[in-house]
């Protein structure tokens, strides 16, 4: 069970790397576009808003899954 949640947890990590170059890469796109003059935000921002959101979904699955670690190990 427990190699299971490592394996588990080393997906996590690696979509919250992921998320984190995809959002970072959205953001850097941001800064190259023309200012829009009251079309609301931009795709980059937009796509940069939704991978830092998965950042923290990632993240905190990584913790649940360290926690869920935790646990089991403690029971042997």
């Amino acid at each position: 069970m427990t190699t299971f949640l490592s394996i588990l947890l080393v997906a996590a990590m690696i979509a919250t790397v992921v998320a984190l170059v995809r959002g970072i890469v959205a953001f850097l796109q941001e800064g190259t576009e023309s200012v829009r003059n009251g079309e609301g935000p931009s795709a980059a921002s937009v796509k940069s808003n939704k991978m830092m959101q998965m950042r923290v979904f990632f993240q905190a699955l990584a913790i649940t899954i360290v926690v869920a670690i935790m646990v089991v190990a403690g029971k042997n």
